[in-house]
């Protein structure tokens, strides 16, 4: 690929760039990369300058070709990006470092896996995440700014970037493989007889309550149902004492109005009511739990809600994953296994970076123990946990 023929600028807006040409770049199909949901979050306010997320996204483009993007957001805070970096801000204002503004490549307030640089079909791919890895970089320095931080992408673009001096960082998230069970049962039977029979009375004991859970398909989805799914996501917000608020109403209503068909909504009804619900989203292969809100407390809800009609609902529909977001080693007992995550840091100052490095790499090994001990303490049959 010649470099000197291709463009690197900014857009403030994503509807600066056709949706086509963007949703035509997702080689993963991740729907939360998808043009709508991010122009969605900036049309209704959640995404914006006032809110700390400023959008100043990148494309490569060969005349009025476009070959790659990545969303890009000026950060005024570390709010709502789930690599927590609090601690490495104490370090940089104990030593001098104006750790904010910072960039952010990834997806607000979603803590999900995936491509995070997006190229055209047929072209090095290689080549021009280094492209917009190196761009960044002058970005960064040339307006004097503290970092930048590529959140949840894959390990591809995070040893690509280690080229550039990106510091690669590993996490943890659990996640439910698909390993083609037929039925729920199915599943439960790759489980140890204690944690199998938990499981069965955590279910049964919705039964007795008369509580019904189930996905909703798409086309059920009406604009009263997605207002409720708004409220329940802010009842729970509202219950935390660190609950925050990063989505708006306008949000899930205009969601719906677009071309957007990879809502899937689990809810609990009693007596026809919706009394809990998660906002999930559906990928190709995938289903990527959100928000759960309950207007009324019952014991067992959440795990059922939450997980086990979540896993049921991707074994019916023959989904091979499901990502039930970040944090919570309870989710391990049911069923979901440590699965790695990768992200990518580039830290201006010399020293600061150096630091950081030492710490990170240090971290990494942690983690990779973490994760080898959690798979030796599964829950599942030996055999049936990943290795």
């Amino acid at each position: 690929m010649e470099e000197e023929r291709l463009s690197v600028r900014i857009v403030r807006r994503i509807n600066e760039v056709p949706r086509e040409a963007w949703d035509s770049l997702l080689r993963d199909g991740s729907p939360f990369m998808r043009w709508d949901w991010l122009d969605c979050l900036e049309e209704t306010g959640c995404v914006c300058d006032k809110t700390g997320w400023a959008p100043h996204h990148l494309v490569v483009e060969k005349g009025k070709e476009l070959l790659g993007a990545c969303p890009m957001y000026l950060k005024s805070h570390s709010m709502g990006e789930f690599v927590f970096d609090h601690q490495w801000a104490g370090y940089a204002m104990q030593a001098g470092i104006e750790y904010y503004p910072k960039m952010l490549v990834g997806v607000p307030f979603t803590p999900v896996v995936g491509s995070r640089f997006l190229t055209a079909p047929g072209i090095d791919r290689r080549s021009v995440i280094a492209i917009l890895g190196r761009a960044l970089v002058e970005i960064c320095s040339g307006n004097e700014l503290s970092s930048i931080h590529i959140n949840f992408c894959d390990q591809e673009e995070m040893e690509a970037l280690e080229d550039l001096d990106y510091i690669p960082k590993i996490g943890l998230q659990f996640h439910w493989e698909n390993r083609d069970y037929g039925t729920f049962d199915d599943y439960l039977g790759a489980f140890r007889s204690g944690r199998r029979n938990k499981i069965k009375h955590e279910r049964q004991e919705l039964d007795k309550q008369g509580i019904v859970v189930r996905a909703l398909p798409y086309g059920e989805i009406t604009p009263d149902i997605q207002r409720t799914m708004f409220e329940l996501y802010k009842h729970h917000i509202d219950r935390l004492y660190y609950g925050h608020q990063y989505l708006n109403g306008r949000f899930f209503d205009e969601l719906l109005k677009r071309p957007y068909p990879f809502l899937c909504p689990i809810v609990a009804q009693r007596d026809g009511r919706i009394i809990a619900g998660t906002f999930n989203i559906r990928g190709p292969d995938a289903l990527y739990g959100r928000y759960w809100g309950a207007f009324e407390d019952h014991r067992y809800l959440h795990f059922n809600v939450c997980y086990y009609a979540a896993i049921e609902h991707c074994i019916d529909e023959s989904l091979g994953r499901f990502e039930a977001g970040a944090g919570g080693s309870f989710k391990n007992l049911r069923g979901l296994e440590p699965a790695k995550t990768y992200s990518a840091h580039y830290i201006r100052d010399k020293r600061f970076r150096q630091a950081l490095e030492r710490y990170l790499q240090e971290e990494r090994s942690e983690t990779l123990a973490r994760q080898e001990y959690l798979l030796d303490g599964s829950p599942l049959k030996k055999g049936e946990a990943e290795g």
